[in-house]
């Protein structure tokens, strides 16, 4: 969209932010990690130039989607171990919210190792350290924290942080083997709600010391 055929009142209000959540439902539905401009442009009912006035390119897209992902989930682990609370109730409320998050946007994990892959290493180093230092930082503490109250085993806040992630990233990425194995290939809330019971029993069990 050129600025001569685009004036100020053109762009529908919340146009960017439409777009984005389209991709992200698009990837979502489609168990991908790409899209096509005009699927985009079909489901959002927006001129897929709008693409390039607000990210300038799909690449950009893509980027700003991990962005809007990225920082949603920093925030909400800042004010979680902001609270005042148990070690071992913060990180039940973890373990239940990283299933929540892959069930929403299980496409994240593929999305953030195929930016980082892809990029500059300005552009790497920036997504690093704007998301994985800080998630790492916290699940320091969120361990730290739970070894000097007693209440867990001193494991490896990094291999940690790579089981409880990759048991949600995993389950939700794996459309293909529910599909073909079990039948079925949608993500339900019913099945969502019963990998969260699920991770959480198994993960703790893992981490709390012999009582």
């Amino acid at each position: 969209m050129t600025e001569s055929a685009k004036q100020e009142g053109d762009v529908p209000a919340g146009a960017r932010e439409l777009l984005l959540q389209t991709a992200s439902d698009i990837m979502r539905e489609g168990d991908i990690v790409d899209i096509s401009l005009s699927e985009l442009s079909l489901r959002s009912g927006l001129n897929s130039a709008l693409v390039k006035y607000y990210f300038g390119n799909k690449a950009g897209l893509m980027k700003a989607l991990l962005d809007r992902d990225m920082a949603g989930i920093v925030q909400a682990v800042d004010a979680l171990m902001a609270k005042d609370m148990p070690p071992e109730a913060r990180l039940r409320r973890h373990i239940g919210a990283v299933v929540d998050t892959y069930f929403k946007t299980p496409y994240l994990n593929r999305l953030l190792m195929r930016l980082v892959r892809e990029s500059d290493d300005d552009e790497a180093h920036r997504i690093a350290d704007s998301y994985l230092s800080p998630l790492s930082r916290a699940y320091d503490k969120l361990i730290e924290d739970g070894v000097r109250q007693g209440v867990f085993r001193n494991v490896d806040p990094q291999l940690f942080y790579f089981t409880t992630t990759g048991a949600a990233d995993r389950f939700f990425s794996s459309r293909l083997v529910l599909k073909h194995c079990y039948d079925t290939d949608t993500l339900t809330e019913e099945l969502r709600d019963r990998y969260r019971e699920h991770c959480i029993d198994f993960i703790m069990s893992g981490i709390l010391a012999t009582r």
